[in-house]
């Protein structure tokens, strides 16, 4: 039986304008099966959001190319019409946003707004029947059943992204995607957020892509990871593996500027450099100007080498081409 929710094979996006051309996401290529937790890390300006938008086909079409294939429970997201794609976005794929609490109606009780949003897909139910899946949902996310009744404004951020968080739980996604869903929070709330995220997924059985810059929520709340530099999958794998033992020159660089809470002290070290230019096409290894072990073979683009169990990597220390 199969069980894969999503697949992607050369996957691409560029952004296009009368001037230039950005290319944001390129080749990207990964496997979610259903259950699987995937950590999608990386820089800011990587393309994991990029990556994210072009899934749900939120990005404007006249400014953005989209290739390769996004098999989506054996559907081409990449092929669907807008009408295809109303049917299955936020009801079968479903994301929340950094700040999504911002898109909440500030003049609407939030019980209004999940009204609304619960009858775009389910037209014939009725108000008890949504006051209480919302009711369960806000339990998830440690909520009182009184939010339902409040306005936005009389809720703090914390609160407002759990109410976001369980608005894109309440059509039972097959798919949840987290944008940097708990970024703006404090390190407390989002602690706790995190906990409840892991706790849902048990619960309702649910598959998550969770996109961050931050390795410990990646090591707290994933068993996968995808390490991302300039649009491009570096290294994927199960986190306990990845995170013991990085293959990647870049994913060591990210975990070597990231402080321990276990082990000896140890100086931080951050990458040197910056993000390339990609409006630029490159012909070797993206990361090479950075890499401290860059070699002349380098000068070569490096294809993404299968290792065995799950466990990927882009580099020519290990293999170089397929």
């Amino acid at each position: 039986m199969d069980n894969t929710i999503l697949e992607l094979k050369d996957f691409n996006v560029t952004y296009v304008n009368k001037y230039k051309k950005v290319y944001a996401v390129k080749d990207a290529g990964f496997k979610i099966n259903k259950g699987d937790s995937l950590g999608l890390v990386g820089e800011s300006g990587s393309g994991k959001s990029t990556l994210a938008m072009a899934l749900l086909r939120l990005l404007p079409e006249k400014t953005t190319e989209i290739s390769g294939v996004a098999n989506f429970l054996g559907k081409d997201l990449t092929q669907m019409s807008q009408v295809e794609l109303k049917k299955i976005r936020w009801k079968e794929l479903s994301v929340v946003f950094q700040k999504s609490m911002n898109s909440l109606s500030p003049v609407h009780k939030i019980g209004t707004q999940v009204e609304d949003i619960y009858w775009v897909h389910n037209p014939k139910a009725t108000k008890k029947e949504i006051l209480d899946r919302f009711t369960y949902l806000l339990e998830l996310v440690n909520l009182s059943s009184r939010v339902y009744n409040l306005y936005p404004h009389e809720l703090s951020g914390g609160m407002l992204q759990r109410v976001s968080i369980a608005l894109s739980l309440i059509n039972n996604p097959k798919l949840l995607i987290l944008d940097e869903a708990t970024t703006a929070l404090d390190v407390v709330t989002q602690g706790q957020i995190l906990d409840e995220i892991v706790k849902m997924e048990r619960e309702m059985d649910m598959t998550r892509i969770m996109i961050t810059h931050d390795m410990s929520v990646v090591a707290t709340s994933c068993n996968k990871v995808a390490v991302m530099y300039a649009g491009e999958l570096m290294e994927l794998g199960y986190v306990k593996e990845v995170l013991k033992d990085p293959l990647h020159p870049y994913t060591k660089g990210l975990l070597a500027s990231f402080p321990s809470l276990k082990g000896e002290n140890s100086k931080l070290e951050g990458i040197s450099g910056f993000l390339p230019d990609l409006s630029k096409k490159y012909e070797g290894c993206i990361f090479a100007p950075r890499c401290k072990q860059a070699m002349d073979i380098c000068k070569k683009k490096p294809k993404l080498i299968q290792l065995g169990n799950e466990r990927a990597i882009r580099c020519h220390l290990y293999g170089g081409e397929k």
